[in-house]
């Protein structure tokens, strides 16, 4: 299923990294193209105080496509708890080491993807030292992701994201694996601060739209407050539309399971709901829907090997 398809997934956050342990089941063709506007907890310390781009989407990645004994894997996710490096993990400390010996950012990821045995590439989507602005629909500015994506922002919603600085360049290896690619998977994740912003980057949307490869979007499960509240799934598509180009996405991929009463309720206080597939306002694009849903601990997540699953399918033309 899939095996010799090559497969690009773009976006960032734990969507991302969740998504690659379950497609990584079904191929290890795989590039993830992740994005670096993050500047919240040891990353954004260690952007701060090291002038280097964030390193923490993109060790998620590199663990999930990790090939390697279960000790380095949680080695690599090991947080110091105490101390001068508290909150710290020690593989974002160890691709900060990789990039003080590297040439460029990107060269220092490539090394940590060979020295965990990734089988695929993970990439940042820039080398450039981006941050994220976005207008608010009350004609207000807010910078920076972490202020972006906080949840308890309340009040407008998110009109337009920018980087600054605008249109920076994309790393080669990235456009090349676009274009090079049979399927391009943007999502789950974060919508305006996991996968818009790779789309902005200067030379992505062109080459995707460009390219013959099958173009899919994985709606996420549930709404993120601050960021996409009360959105359905023709609004999050529109969304992406907005910040790149109308039909950069042919088929749209929604969980269709219910989700029991008790956690809607549970998300409905924290502001949350459950993404509604508004299949008669996607028009233009092939709706598929399939059960991913994962409610294990009182949380609603995608389950990953059902994603992955389906994923290959929808590669596969099935």
């Amino acid at each position: 299923m899939a095996g010799n398809k090559r497969i690009v997934v773009i976006g960032g956050g734990t969507g991302l990294s969740t998504m690659l342990k379950g497609l990584k089941l079904y191929t290890r063709r795989i590039t993830a193209v992740v994005t670096v506007a993050d500047d919240g907890g040891s990353s954004g310390l260690l952007r701060a105080g090291l002038g280097m781009l964030p390193p923490g989407d993109i060790r998620n990645c590199i663990t999930a496509l990790a090939d390697t004994n279960p000790i380095l894997k949680e080695l690599i996710s090991y947080r110091f708890p105490e101390g001068a490096l508290e909150g710290h993990s020690f593989g974002n400390l160890m691709l900060a080491a990789l990039n003080g010996v590297s040439n460029s950012f990107d060269e220092a990821v490539v090394k940590m993807n060979r020295l965990f045995g990734v089988e695929g590439l993970v990439l940042p989507v820039t080398n450039e030292n981006v941050h994220l602005k976005a207008e608010l629909t009350d004609g207000s500015v807010i910078c920076g992701e972490s202020f972006i994506g906080d949840a308890k922002r309340c009040g407008a919603g998110i009109k337009k994201l920018m980087l600054v600085p605008e249109k920076p360049s994309a790393v080669k290896e990235v456009i090349t694996a676009i274009g090079e690619a049979d399927m391009i998977v943007m999502g789950p994740g974060s919508l305006y601060t996991s996968i818009i912003p790779n789309l902005l980057v200067d030379g992505v949307t062109q080459t995707i739209m460009q390219s013959r490869a099958k173009k899919l979007y994985v709606c996420n499960v549930m709404t993120q407050p601050g960021e996409t509240d009360g959105y359905t799934v023709s609004q999050h598509l529109r969304a992406i539309e907005r910040h790149s180009k109308k039909g950069i996405v042919d088929c749209v991929l929604a969980n269709n399971m219910p989700i029991p009463e008790a956690l809607i309720e549970k998300y409905k206080a924290e502001g949350a709901e459950p993404v509604i597939i508004d299949e008669e306002n996607l028009t233009g694009v092939k709706v598929s829907t399939s059960n991913l849903l994962w409610t294990e601990d009182e949380l609603v997540r995608h389950d990953y090997i059902a994603l992955g699953k389906k994923i290959c399918e929808l590669a596969d033309g099935e």
